[in-house]
Order: C-alpha cells, then structure tokens, then sequence
C-alpha cells in the first residue's frame, strides 16, 4: 500500500480496502491535521484578542487603527489560501502540512517581540498583523488534502472534523490569551511586564507579548507529528494546469459565494466581535465573553456535515442562511440605537445564533463540493469501469481544489467584515448599516442556493 510516507495505492470507496487498512490511516492523517489546523486559526486570530488589551501594555492607537490590525490577517490569510489552495497536490500533504505549520513560528515570535515594548511603530505591527495570515493560508491546504483520504460516504463527516475541531482554535485563542497574559510565564526570558491601571483604581501587570511566546512549542510539535505522522498519496499528485480547470467550472464560483457567507461570516464575526462590544457596549469586558461565539461555531461544524451527509448538503444550506437572517435582525433589535440602551445579553445570543449557524453551513457547503464535482465527472464519463473510476479521481482532484478555492474566497470575509463594521461606526457612529449589507448578501446566498441546488428541479441537486 505504501512506500516510507507516500501511498502508492490509495482506494477509499472500496469497502474492503477501507475496513482492512484505509480507515487507520486515513484517522491518524486526520487527528495530526486537525491539531496543526487548529495552531494555524490560534495565530490567525492572534489580533482578535492583542487588540483590546494594547492598551493596557501602553499602545495608543485610535479605534480604526484596530480595526485594521484584526482585519489584515484575514486579508494576507485569504490572499494566501488561492495559492494554498494547490500546493498538496504539487507537494504532497504530508511535506506541506509540516512546512506550512513551521511557518507559523515566524509571526509568533515576531508578536511576541515586538509586543514587550509599547514604542515598536504601528507599521511594524501591521507586517506581523499580514504575517499572522500565514495562519490562515494553511486552512485551504489542510481541507484539499484530507478530502483525499476518505470515501464520499465520510468526506462530510471528516472535512467537518478537520475545519470543525480546528476552528476550535478561534475560540482557544479568545479563552487563553487573556489568561497567559496576566502571569509571567516565561519569567525574565519572556520579558518585562507592563503596569495599568483599571478603572477602579487597582495596579496590575499585563504581558501582553506572551500572545506570541505561548504558543511557540505547540507549533514545534505539531511540525514534528506532521512530517513523521502524516502520508502523501501518489494518485493526489497534479500540476497546477490539472487543477485550473476548475476555473471553468460554474460551481466552483457558486460555491465560493456560498461559502464566503458561512466561512467569511463565522472568521468576519470572531475577528471583530470583541470590539464591536467594546464600541457598543462599553462597560463589558469582551474578553470574558469572545470565544463563546467561535467556540459554539467550531463545535457545531462537524454536526453540519453530519446532517448533511443523511440528508443533502442544499436544504441545510438554505435553511442556514434563512436561519441566518433572522439571526442578524435579532443583532439590529439589541444594539444601542438613539435613547436605547440596547441589551448586551440580547445581543450576545444572538451573535452565538449566528456563530452556531456559520458553523452549520461551513459543514454543510463542504459536503455539497465533493458530491458535486464526483458527480458531474462521473456523468460526463463514459460508463465503463475504467472510465468511472478515472472520473472519480478527476472529481476527487477537482473537489480538492475547489474546497480549498472556496476556503479562500470564504476567508475574506475576515477582512471585510470587521472593516465593515469600522467603517460603518466611522461614518455613522454605529454599526446597523454593515448589519443592514450582510442581509442583503445572505439573501442573495438564499437565492443561489435554492435555485441551482435545493429547489426541485435543481440543475444539481446535492
């Protein structure tokens, strides 16, 4: 089946080879990419949580200033996901997944230098704000190659897992970086701290470069489980020429506009939620409340793909986004507005609906992919065995390629979302008008999906 790390002979929807050995190896590959994947969304999203606290550590930036900070990682991460997007069938997934997680030490530690001293330029925390979207690159990769290793009956499951557990990082992130921050973890070596004080009065010691240093080993390790753990599959091998052809393809660009209002929402919301309740909501610490909404997102995703393996990824879909809508009038309803206080407990369920809703919809658009593109190959074959088992593999390439296409498309909704809401506030003094544009989008990703893929006589329904 295999030689050193490369399978030769790598055949999923066969039930035996499945039973006999495929299904162990297939797992291990995805347990090691999911804890890699996980560490890439932590650093992406680094900025989400550094944001709130650069002022205690003695930064003065103005509110668009963050803004930005939170939103260029998502601009760099989703650049690089275009190109990420067909690396592991030139390189193989195993090599990529290790070099790419690598990477990660450099905007880790480059944060955690630059945050120990409150005169480093803002210039220079922008370039380490586009580095962390090395982070980000690294989702497109890791869904294309774990695409290959199951049988169609489980990519929506496994493709689930692998986002789900790994968006996991979004909320690790909020949960464990204001904690490491308050405690000199790495004593001298880490640094000096830096005294505020809070509003009632009290001195207290931040060091908000641990952001950075924390996550430092975690990323050795994984690289490590990565280049001894994992496997590349020879019949995954293609050329960037082989892959383009999706470009052709109607559903890759259908599918990347679905998949940027359920992924681009679920990264736009955990990217600037935190200071969206520190704008609104200004006597709330937002720290205490960020991961929920992520948290609830990453968890949610597998089940997505679950559903939608025993009922078809379309319904799900268009529900979601259905879902989706009313979510976001609910946000409008508990936000301050004029003498209206607005209600931060309100608000906070709602945004967790939505966050709980993204999740659901990045399952269920992931199991949509393959089903299409395995079954638009296999009707324009011919019918011999031959013919159909190459078709497989060409769908199989081909869904590999858009999964990590639309991924990027998807991820920048990172950048526009919370820029969206900075924008908004800058020109109005709220952010109801960038709330008012996501509706309009979600509706229109309700019409898409229903017409090509939910409705009756749907050209193909999945």
């Amino acid at each position: 089946m295999s030689s050193g790390y490369v399978l030769k002979h790598w055949e999923p929807e066969k039930a035996e080879f499945w039973s006999m050995q495929g299904s162990r190896v297939a797992n291990r590959n995805l347990w090691i990419s999911i804890f890699a994947l996980m560490l890439a969304f932590i650093v992406w999203m680094l900025w989400s949580v550094v944001v709130v606290n650069l002022g205690k550590a003695g930064f003065n930036f103005s509110k668009n200033q963050m803004f930005w900070l939170t939103a260029l990682p998502a601009l760099s991460g989703a650049t690089l996901r275009i190109f990420y997007s067909f690396l592991v069938p030139i390189f193989g997934g195993r090599r990529w997944t290790a070099i790419s997680t690598a990477s990660l030490l450099i905007p880790a530690l480059g944060m955690g230098f630059a945050l120990r001293d409150p005169s480093t330029s803002y210039p220079t925390l922008l370039v380490l704000a586009l580095l962390c979207g090395f982070g980000g690159g690294n989702f497109s990769s890791s869904m294309s190659n774990i695409s290959f290793f199951f049988p169609k009956s489980r990519k929506g499951f496994a493709t689930g897992m692998n986002a789900g557990i790994g968006n996991l990082g979004v909320s690790v992130v909020q949960f464990v970086v204001p904690m490491v921050i308050s405690l000199a973890v790495f004593g001298a070596v880490g640094g000096d701290g830096h005294q505020f004080t809070t509003p009632d009065g009290a001195q207290k010691t931040i060091w908000l470069q641990n952001a950075g240093f924390v996550w430092v080993p975690f990323i050795i390790l994984s690289t490590l489980l990565a280049w001894f753990g994992m496997n590349d599959i020879a019949d995954a091998k293609a050329s960037f020429a082989d892959q383009a052809v999706i470009f052709k393809r109607r559903h890759n660009w259908l599918m990347c506009w679905l998949y940027l209002g359920t992924f681009g929402s679920f990264i736009g919301f955990s990217a600037g939620l935190a200071l969206l309740t520190q704008s609104q909501f200004p006597n709330v610490n937002p720290t205490k409340y960020a991961f929920l909404g992520p948290l609830v997102g990453a968890m949610v995703r597998p089940i997505g793909g679950w559903i939608s393996d025993k009922t078809g990824g379309a319904v799900v879909t268009l529900w979601t986004f259905v879902g989706m809508i009313l979510a976001v009038f609910g946000v409008l309803y508990f936000l301050p507005s004029g003498a209206n206080a607005g209600s931060f407990e309100g608000f906070l369920v709602m945004f967790i609906v939505l966050f709980a809703l993204t999740g659901i919809g990045n399952g269920s658009t992931f199991r949509m992919i393959p089903v299409i593109f395995l079954h638009e190959r296999q009707c324009a074959a011919n019918k011999d065995e031959a013919s159909q088992r190459q078709a497989a593999l060409d769908g199989g390439k081909e869904a590999a390629a858009v999964l990590g296409f639309s991924g990027a498309v998807g991820a920048y909704g990172g950048f526009f979302i919370p820029k969206s809401f900075g924008t908004a506030i800058d020109l109005t003094g709220s952010p109801h008008a960038a709330l008012w544009c996501f509706v309009i989008f979600y509706a229109t990703c309700v019409l898409v999906t229903w017409w090509f893929y939910a409705r009756r006589n749907a050209a193909m329904p999945c």
